[in-house]
């Protein structure tokens, strides 16, 4: 195949790079901002994309950030792929501090607790959820019964807390990443213009200036 890699990943190597990518979390910090700010959209509607992204990084939808950040940029009018580059935001680095946050907040927003008898904690509630589903699935093809019980647990002790507690910290990194995107983009994008501009008038100036020699010999 054309676009095939010449040089097959072992497992282990696709997840090390997810945790620490090729050439380290600062570069690829910088790669996605460099991308955001060459955008070809209103310095507004890039904020709002990247609004969307920050935003969706506090919600416990793993695996359908993508998703959720199109979604949410599609309603607020946002720049897509603006949205789908901040949802970098949530990374290995900061997953556990955005979930320790969220599920804190939304323990305390309900009223409840986060009970670590049940299933060995945090860890251990999400393995017998995959278990429960897993299982559950396999019930559907044979005669074995479904028992949602870890799924139940997952729900009332991670899922539904981190939900409703994201929504308050996620709104205010996404607004404090919002007014701090405008601004930035907007003096980037002036002063791309203004080298665009000053490329062109010095463009315009040689070929003047070699109309004019080109004149003077005839």
């Amino acid at each position: 195949m054309v676009f095939k890699r010449r040089d097959r990943r072992s497992l282990s190597k696709i997840a090390l790079e997810f945790l620490y990518p090729r050439g380290g979390w600062y570069r690829a910090f910088l790669y996605v901002k460099h991308r955001v700010r060459r955008l070809p959209d209103t310095p507004e509607r890039i904020a709002r994309g990247i609004w969307a992204g920050v935003f969706t990084t506090f919600t416990p939808f793993y695996g359908l950030h993508f998703v959720v950040a199109f979604l949410i940029s599609r309603l607020m009018r946002g720049n897509l792929l603006a949205a789908l580059s901040a949802t970098f935001f949530g990374n290995p680095l900061t997953y556990v501090p955005i979930g320790v946050i969220s599920l804190r907040t939304g323990h305390f927003l309900l009223g409840t607790h986060f009970d670590e008898t049940r299933h060995t904690g945090f860890l251990g509630k999400f393995a017998h959820a995959g278990r429960d589903l897993r299982d559950n699935i396999f019930a559907l093809f044979t005669e074995r019964d479904a028992d949602w019980n870890g799924l139940a647990v997952f729900y009332h002790d991670i899922f539904y807390p981190y939900m409703i507690g994201g929504l308050i910290p996620g709104a205010v990194a996404g607004t404090i990443a919002y007014f701090i995107s405008v601004p930035l983009i907007r003096a980037y994008q002036q002063r791309r213009r203004g080298k665009i501009k000053a490329k062109f008038e010095a463009i315009k100036k040689k070929a003047r200036a070699e109309a004019d020699l080109v004149a003077k010999r005839d």
